[in-house]
């Protein structure tokens, strides 16, 4: 059995030559239609879930037996919206599993090999509108593999503590407040981590992890929108709708996209946004970033980064302490204790509810 994760095309080793062998035997004159390739699929229809399945069941026409070896099989139509999950081989046949992705929509695979005439096979993924918590996150969002969930956290305090360390002039210039720098890290850790991506954001170091593998900003129908913005649960209409925008405050930020885990800061997991309520501001809502051990130094103490937003005629900054220091802060409105009013509590991004 051959299997590869996340896979737009599966090649046996000997289809590169496929092509070159046809030609070698028509030269010599005697040509023979290729058999077929009888394709059974079951189902033909998927939910756009990031998880469900399909198996591809690939015969010869002639009843001869199939080499694995010598087929390819690829994701013509639809890349993002599924995958090869694995390929192998099964009696006389080969099986191939599908894997949904998020985005709806066809997937049209081609399967090819030498002394095969090539066919294709059509699949429908279908948008899945279920919202397990009526929370206004649809499923299609939330991280249900531990893997990922973890990849999301890594890269999400990665990118906030790497922020820390930057001139407020080399900052990026949306960054501007508390929630922006949450939205900044939050959009960019869903995204594909590649070198082009890494090089337009001048990072000079990455964290060893994986990116997200169930999908990827912007690739999921709510496209650029990926905060919640009007309460309720997620309904079908919610896709075109309003519902969802790129800029979320930090009192929607709590409200509509993250859940209260705790008032005891030490329930925090690294990832987790801590809010205050300061009501003689002009801004009242405030929310820092929990970052746990820090991935930039050696250093075995909790950490936490936030921007200040506009202070007096000033820009604002960026923040870093542990939680110790927080804990002792000069003004007792902000230490994150259960008994301070203006400490709202621990919360968790509803992308990874179910996780607790």
């Amino acid at each position: 059995m051959l299997h590869e994760r996340g896979m737009r095309r599966w090649f046996g080793p000997a289809a590169a030559g496929a092509v070159l062998v046809a030609a070698l035997i028509a030269g010599k004159g005697s040509f023979s239609a290729p058999p077929g390739l009888a394709v059974e699929v079951n189902p033909r229809s998927l939910p756009a879930d990031g998880f469900s399945t399909a198996k591809v069941v690939l015969r010869a026409t002639n009843g001869q037996p199939l080499p694995l070896s010598q087929l390819e099989i690829e994701v013509v139509d639809g890349t993002r919206r599924a995958q090869i999950e694995s390929v192998g081989s099964v009696g006389n046949a080969v099986e191939a599993v599908v894997r949904a992705g998020v985005l709806p929509g066809p997937v049209v695979l081609e399967a090819r090999g030498r002394a095969f005439a090539p066919a294709r096979v059509r699949l429908e993924s279908r948008l899945d509108p279920t919202d397990r918590a009526h929370d206004g996150t649809p499923d299609f969002l939330r991280l249900d593999d531990e893997a990922d969930r973890q990849a999301f956290r890594r890269w999400f305090t990665f990118l906030a503590e790497a922020l820390f360390y930057r001139s407020p002039a080399q900052l990026p210039s949306e960054i501007n407040d508390c929630a922006a720098l949450v939205r900044f890290a939050y959009r960019e850790a869903l995204r594909e981590h590649d070198g082009p991506w890494a090089s337009e954001l001048a990072l000079e170091t990455l964290p060893g992890a994986p990116s997200v593998q169930k999908y990827q900003f912007p690739f999921t129908p709510l496209g650029a929108g990926l905060f919640r913005v009007k309460p309720g649960s997620f309904r079908p209409e919610d896709i075109r709708g309003s519902a969802f925008a790129q800029f979320a405050d930090a009192q929607t930020l709590r409200r509509l996209n993250t859940h209260l885990v705790s008032r005891d800061i030490y329930r925090a997991q690294p990832g987790d946004l801590l809010f205050f309520r300061q009501l003689e501001q002009d801004l009242p809502f405030h929310v820092m970033i929990f970052l746990g051990k820090s991935q930039l130094e050696r250093d075995l103490r909790d950490w936490i980064v936030y921007h200040t937003g506009p202070v007096g005629g000033a820009k604002g900054d960026m923040r870093r302490l542990t939680v110790d220091e927080l804990l002792e802060h000069p003004s007792p409105r902000w230490r994150p204790l259960p008994g301070n009013p203006n400490f709202l509590g621990v919360y968790r991004w509803n992308i990874l509810r179910g996780a607790e």
